[in-house]
């Protein structure tokens, strides 16, 4: 569908002029500014403070770290480690855009070292023989993905945002949707990897491990949450560049629990929204066609666009009034307007590069697989919608992966729960939904252990760390359904800290990793408090204390780690009785 024709068939109300100037502004806006550093030194005291894309971790804690190196190449990695080796010093990576909320990239204390990947960002070299990719682990997503595709190479499945260094998102576990061939996970196509670690005096105090197809190693480091070493090189199977076609269609989400257990396995590229409030789901039928096939389509998902400041700082006050207000028509009308604008729009595809008119859009892998167009930098107009810089966005996200053989019980135990309160899942709707994609079972350590569906939330997080949200306790259940009844695995670089509570144990190699990372840094200079925490070394992943659980530090057990002053007490699941709440009490 146009644009134009989009128009015709809207009502003439006041939605319509909204929707149009919604669709307008995100058509006009061009360029961004480049988010900010998210490593801030300052050269008075020599203390540097480290944050994430989102500008708050999960506890909101603020690191520090006493100096931040750039290397450019491995031999200055090796040195920076060995210097702070022979100091005993703390280390930790951090990458240009820094997008994991929790904070893996926070060294323990205030004296650590900050090692960036900023500068390590060569394509190294690309083997058309061998289909394979080279490159240093500073390297961004959509680098790699463009260097690939001159080679007429391609990374088939990766996640859906490009602003990601291939260090991070291999460390994070980070995935695309798909149940064919080796999975969506990018960290399953490393056929090879280079990776820094402290070691003794006698060799130097660090050196550089080659990890080759076969080494046992090599499945602990490709999903290593950064407490390895620092990742200096890495090489990727590629499959020659090829097309899709696709295309989404609504359905009523009645039968949703049947469906997610197979639209997988029907489709190469197949994921699903779901808005459950409004009781419909989006699937996208998204297959591997011919080269032949006429399109160049191009997928620049609205979400991911460069947006006017004034316009993100509106939606987000907006967003806070109708919070303030307990306002479940406002939001639900909000999020009705949101989900019709993506619709509408195609969710960003267009069939040419410029306007989307008909389904299927078929282009070639490089232009559909991933976007993030915000990141390109102009005027300084526009920005990323998330930027703390500019009073936008500000929310949580719950990622956790449910395995296939229990998807359907989970998906209707939440249908059971909207159910119980239509409106409660708006607030996610306003953020588009639930995102799910297929994931399948690896053979990294800390990978996924089965062939699962992977569930992506996000929604509204309040500045203020002790006020509730409206539906509080829907989100709150709907987590802990997924993470504690069906067993659920958090998502390593999202989540609140609850989500990682025990999580550990559900990994079967966990022991293997554990003993790898002891080999490779024995004195835990690459650890800190968090990562033995979520590596079930040191307990405290739980922080109870009052409000606690608004911000996901805690699972309620008495009324104060909720908002008792503001009616929200800590009370049992509606659904999940063994889950604990904070529900408003009218």
């Amino acid at each position: 569908m146009s644009f134009l024709a989009f128009n015709e068939m809207l009502p003439k109300t006041n939605v319509k002029k909204q929707i149009l100037t919604f669709l307008f502004i995100m058509m006009m806006s061009v360029g961004c500014s480049l988010p900010e550093d998210p490593v801030q030194c300052s050269s008075q005291n020599n203390k540097c403070t480290i944050s994430n894309s989102y500008g708050a971790f999960p506890d909101r804690s603020i690191c520090h770290a006493a100096q931040i190196v750039y290397p450019t190449t491995e031999d200055e990695v090796i040195l920076y480690v060995g210097n702070a080796t022979k100091m005993a010093k703390k280390m930790k990576v951090s990458t240009r855009f820094s997008h994991s909320i929790p904070k893996l990239v926070c060294p323990e204390g205030d004296d650590g070292l900050l090692i960036s990947t900023n500068n390590l960002n060569k394509i190294l070299k690309i083997d058309k023989s061998k289909m394979e990719i080279t490159v240093e682990p500073g390297v961004t997503l959509r680098q790699l993905i463009e260097e690939a595709a001159k080679a007429g190479l391609a990374l088939p499945y990766t996640p859906y945002w490009w602003g990601l260094t291939i260090g991070g998102l291999l460390s994070t576990g980070a995935h695309g949707s798909t149940l064919w061939n080796k999975g969506s996970a990018v960290h399953d196509y490393v056929t090879r990897l280079r990776i820094v670690t402290p070691t003794s005096p006698k060799e130097g105090y660090a050196k550089a491990r080659t990890l080759a197809e076969g080494h046992p190693d090599l499945n602990a480091a490709k999903v290593s949450l950064g407490v390895l070493g620092v990742i200096s090189e890495v090489t990727l199977k590629l499959q020659p560049l090829f097309k899709r076609a696709i295309t989404y269609v609504e359905k009523s989400d009645i039968d949703l629990g049947d469906e997610a257990v197979t639209f997988g396995i029907q489709h190469e590229f197949a994921d699903m929204t779901w808005y459950p409030s409004q009781r419909k789901v989006v699937y996208r039928i998204d297959d591997r066609v011919s080269t032949t096939t006429p399109g160049n389509g191009v997928c620049d998902y609205l979400g991911f666009r460069p947006q006017a400041p004034p316009l993100v700082a509106t939606q987000r006050t907006t967003e806070e009034v109708q919070e303030f207000k307990g306002d479940d028509v406002a939001k639900c009308a909000s999020a009705k307007l949101t989900t019709l604008t993506l619709k509408a729009s195609a969710f960003g595809l267009t069939n040419n590069g410029l306007l989307f008119t008909r389904y299927p859009v078929v282009g070639f892998n490089n232009h559909l697989q991933s976007s993030g167009s915000c990141l390109d930098s102009l005027a300084g107009l526009t920005t990323c919608p998330w930027d703390p810089r500019v009073g936008g966005l500000f929310y949580h996200q719950t990622t956790f992966s449910i395995t296939l053989s229990k998807v359907k019980s989970f998906l209707q135990d939440v249908q059971n729960l909207v159910t119980l309160i239509p409106s409660s899942m708006c607030n996610v709707e306003m953020y588009n939904g639930i995102l799910m994609r297929y994931v399948t079972t690896s053979n990294a350590y800390l990978g996924k252990q089965e062939d699962s569906l992977e569930f992506d939330m996000t929604y509204y997080r309040s500045r203020d760390p002790m006020s509730p949200r409206l539906h509080e306790d829907v989100l709150e259940e709907v987590e802990q359904i997924g993470l504690f009844k069906y067993g659920g695995l958090p998502h390593w670089g999202k989540n609140r800290n609850l989500a990682f509570e025990g999580s550990i144990n559900k990994y079967k190699h966990a022991n293997k990793f554990l003993e790898v990372k002891k080999q490779y840094d024995p004195l835990g200079l690459f650890s800190s408090e968090w990562t033995d925490q979520i590596l079930g070394l040191r307990n405290g992943i739980m922080v109870y204390k009052n409000g606690c659980a608004l911000e996901g530090l805690c699972i309620c057990s008495q009324d104060s780690h909720c908002a008792p002053s503001k009616g929200y007490v800590c009370r049992h699941g509606k659904v999940y009785k063994d889950a604990r709440v904070c529900q408003k009490i009218v």
